[in-house]
């Protein structure tokens, strides 16, 4: 009796699998299927039950049939199918990547009457595979000089500056402006010195008070002031053998460059609330982007600190000054960006990228970095456009048109907007001349006249 039910309630056992299971006879015929097959296949039961098993048109299927027809496929040969991973095409046409099992059935004479096969989807595997690999190339080709992206006469200075100045222990300032990247240039220096084992620590002197400050690199005791409620080890401290990056220390409050002007000269500490001397043995790297020496002119820095962490200076170029860097520099930014994008955003057009080159940049990398997310934001096609790119950005680059323009002849002026507005448009003509207010046919005789090939997907421009 129980076999009899349990084979009654086969069926749903088997519909329950979320892997797709078939069955076919000798002759390869699908002879039942299950609900995992459907949606896997996308074929419904009625559709595919009868139907030869090539229709499938599996990429690994490697056909074996006899003259004499004993044999369908090398499965009947082997007796099994184990662990192959291969490509089975979809009712819609689409092609999807599967694991394949396979055994044969035999009666009881021990003759091959059919074979049961089984496949699971992987092709969600298969991309999280893809985009682990994309991302792996990513972090090879980020990696620049120890992460910093640059290939300038201007930047390799600063390379070697940072090679040399991690193979001493005097202290080192970084001079940049906003967004130049002096975190990841102090970071080097730690991460190529002798001190890359021991303690990296970070303090921003812009960012608290004076008497966080001093708590945060100093160190507290207990009760040395409201909330103090257990003694506290500073950066100094916690650093120990390593390093101390001090980034904005031209914000440092006059009261505490004294203190830090001890730890240069003594290598010795005092924990707010305590006048106990702490031994220490760190290299303070400095980080700031303001002009220390008119700082010391006005009273606002002390001269004698400001010669004391003044020993090895590193100046980082504005981006400005760098130009050459910007494609560099754009092209990683839009792969990282696109790693964690889901829009199918291939490429950034020549004359974007033109806009890139001739924007100032007041905020460096950082700002170049913004800009091309802001393109991810309101791209809604696959290539980046100048109108794409923030407003600052995009204006600037139709100033700087404008004024060139002004030295073309008519001629060159209608060449240059029909370029433009025909890769806006991907090469659409209809669309470019909706751009430049004339008719389809004046679009048609420009590009024959300027020798521009119309092709659908403009991406030459120039024949």
């Amino acid at each position: 009796m129980f076999e009899q039910e349990l084979n009654e309630y086969w069926k749903t056992v088997v519909d329950t699998i979320q892997d797709g299971i078939m069955i076919v006879d000798k002759a390869g015929t699908i002879v039942s299927a299950n609900k995992g097959f459907e949606n896997i296949t996308g074929y419904n039961q009625e559709d595919i039950i009868g139907k030869s098993c090539s229709t499938l048109n599996c990429n690994k299927c490697d056909a074996a049939r006899e003259k004499r027809g004993d044999h369908w496929c090398v499965l009947f040969r082997t007796g099994a199918v184990k662990m192959s991973r291969c490509a089975i095409q979809r009712a819609d046409g689409t092609y999807i990547h599967v694991l394949k099992n396979a055994s044969l059935f035999h009666d009881n004479n021990g003759e091959i009457i059919g074979a049961v096969e089984t496949i699971t989807d992987i092709s969600e595997l298969l991309k999280k595979d893809t985009q682990i690999e994309a991302f792996r190339r990513e972090l090879i080709s980020r990696d620049g000089f120890h992460g910093i992206l640059g290939d300038s006469r201007a930047m390799h200075k600063v390379f070697d500056l940072i090679t040399n100045a991690a193979r001493s222990d005097a202290p080192v300032i970084i001079f940049g402006e906003s967004g130049t990247g002096k975190e990841l240039v102090a970071a080097a220096i730690h991460n190529t010195g002798d001190r890359k084992r021991k303690p990296y620590l970070k303090v921003n002197c812009a960012a608290l008070n004076e008497s966080l400050l001093e708590s945060e690199l100093f160190g507290h005791v207990k009760g040395a002031y409201t909330g103090a409620f257990q003694n506290r080890k500073g950066r100094f401290e916690a650093a120990q053998d390593g390093d101390v990056f001090l980034d904005e220390i031209g914000d440092l409050p006059l009261s505490t460059q004294v203190k830090l002007l001890r730890v240069l000269e003594e290598k010795v500490i005092e924990r707010v609330g305590d006048n106990r001397p702490v031994h220490i043995d760190v290299r303070i790297i400095s980080g700031t982007n303001r002009n220390l020496k008119k700082l010391v002119e006005s009273g606002l820095f002390r001269e004698d600190l400001f010669y004391r962490i003044n020993v090895i200076p590193i100046v980082i170029p504005p981006l400005r000054e760098r130009r050459s860097d910007i494609p560099l520099l754009a092209e990683s930014f839009f792969r990282r960006i696109r790693l964690k994008n889901d829009k199918r955003i291939d490429a950034i057009s020549n004359p974007a990228m033109e806009a890139l080159m001739n924007y100032s940049w007041p905020g460096n990398v950082r700002e170049l970095k913004s800009a091309l997310e802001y393109g991810f934001v309101t791209c809604n096609g696959s290539v980046i456009e100048p109108h794409h790119l923030p407003p600052d950005v995009f204006q600037n680059n139709i100033q700087i048109s404008r004024k060139e323009e002004i030295s073309l002849n008519r001629d060159e002026i209608q060449k240059r907007r029909l370029v433009d507005a025909l890769e806006r448009t991907g090469g659409n003509q209809t669309k470019a001349a909706r751009i430049l207010g004339i008719s389809r046919i004046t679009v048609w005789n420009r590009m024959k006249k300027y020798g521009i090939r119309p092709v659908r997907k403009f991406a030459e421009g120039l024949s």
